[in-house]
């Protein structure tokens, strides 16, 4: 299982928003896709998946404002169908 988590994306950075998700649980993604997008107080970004995977737990909805490091996702790795 891997967490996809808020990255610091600058040296004060401490939180993002939560936008839009791009992907739904039970999705296939590849590394490096977009997931999420987030925003900071001075710029969007687009969330990349950090492995391939099933998409099996969404833990934020739009408009959170998480903290730098907050696991927003979790993806399955071992090439197993999550469950319902």
């Amino acid at each position: 299982m891997v967490e996809v988590t808020i990255p610091r994306l600058g040296l004060t950075m401490e939180e993002a928003e939560l936008v839009a998700w791009r992907v739904e649980v039970g999705d296939e993604v590849a590394e490096g896709d977009v997931l999420a997008e987030i925003a900071t107080d001075k710029i969007e970004h687009d969330l990349p998946s950090p492995a391939a995977g099933t998409v099996v737990e969404l833990l934020a909805v739009p408009g959170d404002v998480l903290p730098v490091g907050a696991v927003v996702a979790r993806l399955r790795t071992d090439g197993t169908t999550p469950r319902p």
